[in-house]
């Protein structure tokens, strides 16, 4: 079932770069986000309804929450001002942000190797960024390649902090998700009218929650747990299947700078991990 469930985490992972970029032709950012999130504290609610407790350990979802707020403001704003395609390259460096912050928050030291895969890796999503006119080193949009890269930034860090976290899986993403809800609001507030959003919108909102927010991740939990190595080997597909999805269901012409960019960067993603 492991197997299983790895394949369909990964399958419904590859579609959510076409679902924020379709959400946000309905709503902006800040909306997608509290209707997103409303409906994964609706599913892990569910989850955890048997067993809800509350107690002093799950404080720690109010920074979580937070955290995890700022993730998705970030990416959502980044897939706002850029193609599908190129937001979702850039999101997908965290693993690389992730070596970098292992090394003043863990004290590990990078070899060689890992230094070269950082350099790869990177290099790639100045190739994506650039749509692959590294001479000029021109950026169609800075502001929204600095989001994609800034979320991969935000998304290391809260895979840090939630690693450490104890919490069965049910309990805590019930906690984070109560918080960034909270914390989601204001923002709502500020940029636009708080209303029910048309039923296109909505459904996007409802879809992104589920399967990128909710479901999947259990379903990658369960994956991980039983077969961690086939797991962590199959993710490597969730980028090139997006680009599929983003070009049959969204309409994107892929660049061949966005693929090249990306070879590179799961280049530098596996060449450092060895």
């Amino acid at each position: 079932m492991s197997k299983k469930h790895a394949v369909a985490a990964i399958l419904l992972w590859s579609t959510v770069a076409s679902a924020f970029k379709i959400s946000l032709r309905y709503m902006d950012q800040f909306q997608l986000l509290f209707w997103a999130f409303t409906t994964s504290l609706a599913f892990y609610g569910l989850l955890y309804l048997r067993e809800f407790r509350l107690s002093r350990e799950n404080l720690r979802s109010a920074y979580l929450g937070l955290v995890l707020l700022l993730y998705y403001a970030v990416l959502f704003s980044a897939y706002d001002l850029l193609p599908a395609q190129e937001a979702q390259a850039l999101n997908y460096t965290w693993p690389l942000v992730l070596v970098l912050l292992s090394v003043p928050l863990l004290g590990e030291k990078p070899r060689g190797r890992t230094l070269a895969g950082l350099l790869l890796g990177f290099s790639g999503a100045l190739v994506v960024a650039t749509k692959g006119n590294l001479r000029a080193f021109s950026f169609s949009n800075p502001l929204g390649d600095a989001l994609g890269l800034g979320s991969a930034l935000i998304w290391a860090t809260y895979w840090l902090l939630n690693v450490r976290d104890s919490r069965k899986l049910e309990e805590k993403m019930f906690w984070n998700f109560a918080f960034a809800i909270l914390y989601s609001i204001p923002l709502v507030l500020l940029s636009s009218e708080f209303s029910i959003p048309h039923i296109e919108g909505l459904a996007g909102a409802i879809y992104v929650g589920l399967f990128e927010m909710g479901a999947t991740y259990l379903l990658w939990y369960r994956a991980i747990e039983s077969d961690v190595a086939f797991a962590s080997n199959l993710a490597y597909l969730v980028p090139f299947l997006s680009l599929f999805f983003i070009s049959t269901v969204v309409g994107e012409r892929i660049e061949p700078s966005t693929l090249m960019g990306l070879v590179m960067i799961i280049g530098g993603i596996i060449f450092g991990k060895r």
